[in-house]
């Protein structure tokens, strides 16, 4: 009985002690600093994380639960680090998926001080997703994210609450949303005309060279974004706190490839969040020039566009929405707003477009299976959106390559805010929570032959064409990606007419072209492919 007591009391009095540990802690190690003592700082940091990781331990296993349900499997780690060794493979989503096989869909890893539970099936991510939703509704960002995000300030990953389905609304009203789709819609035919055209000035200049895709594809992708979410395509623009001129291409940069590098740089303090304040300049000082640019190039973009409004001169595009609807939002959260649906309708499209055209040009007989579906349906027309549901296979090419190659194959943590369980399981609040999509799309007791590219899986009479929810690429419940359905449309009909106008090979040597970027499935290395035009 006393030893009971004395646990429960020193679980009670655990934050207090724990502040008052890191802050005696914090200042001895400024003494010594100050002393010139680094060893001695490092000793008294070292010393007391060691001490505390032993207590914590302790009392981590003197915990019970209420619900009587078991915690997660656990897997092993070392002290103070748990288990951030194993995890230095460049994919991590890869180890995730390689660990599933041996501790099952749901497991618990520590990295650093921090515990995270991992989803790797379809069955707990859409119960984490849905079910436990209202337990389970807040991101934990990394410090870059927060930063880059000007702390949760855009649709995708600001917390479920009223700002959340405000923002949602406004951009599913003026922009994703099926109406506004349809208005959009002579933009993404735009688009598709000239990436045709520029395929066939290559293929005509050069008949036997290679193309690359991601050229053509990704400024189209970029002036789309343009338009729909400030009017106009804009092909430069005057930066005042640069001091500079910018090209679309210097636009791009950074509005686009800059931030997509910041979101996946790594501060060591989001593993030990109590050593918060020793400082990382080289991280803080790269992401903060990140944020300063982008702000400087959206800022010149809204002021251009907001001189066409004053002119008379209105468009109907996600900003005038925003300007004229929205007046409760700050100008900063307005630009937030604008900045996303750039960098989202620019990006994660041409990852699931240039990875089925590889899986496409890679594998003739699914290819010519393609031609001739959409042959059968079209004729000499061009295919359009009005005929995507009498296409399944092209359906179905679109969903495998999400399932096989997942534009987000880890979603961004999410926060429990209150004790719940999945998967059997006893998850207590406080946890994190990462769902694993590239492990739920390569779970063997849900795909056959999963590693493989098999269109073909899609094809089961009861499913939709337009069905959205077939794989786990854009979430799901409440928090279902807005941008599901202009991925769909833009994706599937490119897709379409490539195949419908040109014969795809690989150039020699790109099958084994396979890398993927850092922590993204972005092909490392844009797909080099030999055209021949249709009969």
């Amino acid at each position: 009985m006393y030893f009971i007591i004395n646990c429960r009391v020193l679980k009670f009095l655990r934050p207090f002690w724990e502040f008052l540990f890191f802050h005696v802690m914090k200042m001895s190690a400024i003494l010594s600093l100050e002393q010139h003592s680094l060893g001695a700082a490092v000793a008294v940091v070292a010393v007391g994380v060691l001490t505390l990781w032993f207590i914590s331990r302790y009392l981590n296993r003197l915990k019970k639960t209420s619900s009587g349900l078991p915690p997660p499997p656990v897997i092993p780690g070392l002290p103070l680090i748990g288990n951030l060794l194993q995890l230095k493979e460049k994919k991590p989503y890869k180890t995730f998926t390689k660990w599933a096989e041996v501790y099952g869909p749901i497991y618990s890893i520590r990295t650093g001080s921090k515990t995270l539970v991992v989803l790797n099936s379809n069955d707990v991510a859409k119960e984490a997703m849905v079910t436990r939703f209202s337990s389970i509704s807040t991101r934990k960002l990394s410090n870059a994210i927060k930063i880059l995000t000007c702390d949760k300030s855009i649709v995708a990953l600001t917390d479920y609450g009223e700002f959340h389905r405000t923002v949602k609304r406004h951009i599913l009203t003026s922009t994703l949303g099926p109406n506004a789709q349809k208005r959009h819609r002579v933009h993404r035919n735009t688009m598709i005309d000239n990436i045709s055209k520029q395929l066939q000035a290559y293929q005509k200049e050069d008949p036997f060279g290679a193309v690359n895709l991601r050229n053509i594809l990704q400024p189209e992708l970029f002036r789309l974004a343009l338009k729909q979410v400030l009017g106009n395509d804009v092909e430069s623009v005057y930066v005042e706190e640069l001091g500079i001129t910018l090209s679309k291409e210097e636009m791009f940069e950074i509005l686009v490839i800059d931030p997509m590098k910041g979101v996946i740089d790594v501060d060591w303090r989001d593993f030990f969040p109590y050593l918060k304040w020793i400082p990382n300049k080289s991280f803080e000082n790269n992401i903060q020039r990140m944020c300063f640019r982008r702000q400087a190039v959206m800022t010149a973009l809204i002021n251009e566009q907001k001189e066409r409004i004053s002119r008379g001169k209105e468009v109907g595009c996600y900003l005038d929405y925003l300007l004229s609807e929205a007046k409760t939002l700050s100008e900063q959260q307005v630009l937030m707003l604008l900045w996303e649906a750039i960098i989202e309708s620019s990006d994660t499209t041409l990852v699931t477009t240039e990875w089925a055209m590889y899986e496409l040009a890679k594998d003739h007989k699914r290819q010519d299976r393609l031609y001739h579906e959409i042959l059968r349906v079209c004729g000499d027309d061009k295919i359009t959106e009005e005929k995507l549901n009498e296409v399944p296979y092209l359906s179905a090419v679109f969903h495998e390559t999400l399932r096989k190659h997942s534009p987000a194959p880890i979603v961004p943590p999410r926060y429990v805010q209150e004790d719940t369980q999945l998967g059997g399981y006893h998850i207590p609040a406080g946890t994190e929570i990462a769902i694993n999509i590239f492990g739920c799309n390569m779970d063997k007791n849900v795909w056959y032959s999963p590693e493989s590219w098999k269109p073909e899986r899609f094809l089961d009479e009861k499913c939709d064409a337009m069905d959205l929810h077939k794989t786990m690429a854009f979430g799901g419940g409440k928090r279902l990606c807005p941008g599901a359905l202009q991925a769909m449309l833009i994706s599937c009909t490119t897709i379409g007419r490539l195949v419908q106008e040109f014969e795809w090979s690989l150039k020699d040597g790109e099958e084994e072209n396979i890398d993927t970027l850092r922590l993204t499935t972005h092909k490392l290395h844009s797909m080099q492919a030999i055209l021949k035009p249709r009969n």
